[in-house]
């Protein structure tokens, strides 16, 4: 198995995180190993999650995007038809898929360092190798890994003012319960 680099803002999920995420997401979150990436004022923004819920369910999405506003903002960009023009990208690109598969198997082996889940071994998140299919998955790899890692959520992040290179809070400015503007 090859060794990745630690995670560069990899932190220990609390008590007070869980409530956090409960808020943000509107349920508990499962599986919860640790804080991948926080928000500049310190809440959860990425979480990461075992390959294997308590249940013994099968998780592939080991990258969790918590984060409520920039949740949204990448919404807007699915609802909008940014997945099909980047997996159009890709098989256009070819430097740009091998870059993007090279994601995947880094994904892959980040989540071999929390155990195994023999159903999913083969599956990363957000349609990678091959397409874009949750820009939210791609986008929790990229923030977690740092840039330079998943070119195609370096990409569309630097698309979206306060996502990079450092998350700027806005975390009172959406709220939790699924309506926009307060």
């Amino acid at each position: 198995m090859t060794t990745l680099p630690a995670l560069p803002y990899d932190s220990p999920a609390t008590p007070h995180d869980l409530d956090v995420m409960r808020e943000q997401l509107g349920r508990d979150m499962r599986g919860v190993v640790s804080i991948a990436r926080r928000c500049s004022c310190g809440r959860p923004a990425v979480v990461r999650t075992a390959p294997r819920l308590e249940d013994g369910t099968p998780f592939p999405t080991s990258l969790y995007l918590t984060l409520p506003w920039l949740t949204l903002e990448l919404s807007r960009l699915e609802a909008a038809g940014l997945m099909a023009e980047l997996s159009t990208r890709l098989e256009q690109e070819e430097d740009l898929a091998a870059a993007y598969r090279r994601a995947h198997e880094r994904y892959l082996t980040r989540r071999q360092e929390l155990g195994d889940a023999e159903e999913v071994h083969h599956v990363s998140a957000g349609g990678m190798p091959t397409r874009v299919k949750c820009l939210h998955a791609v986008a929790g790899q990229a923030l977690a890994e740092g840039p330079g890692i998943n070119p195609i959520a370096d990409e569309v992040l630097a698309g979206i003012d306060g996502a990079t290179p450092e998350l700027v809070c806005r975390c009172d400015s959406v709220p939790t319960d699924g309506t926009e503007g307060r």
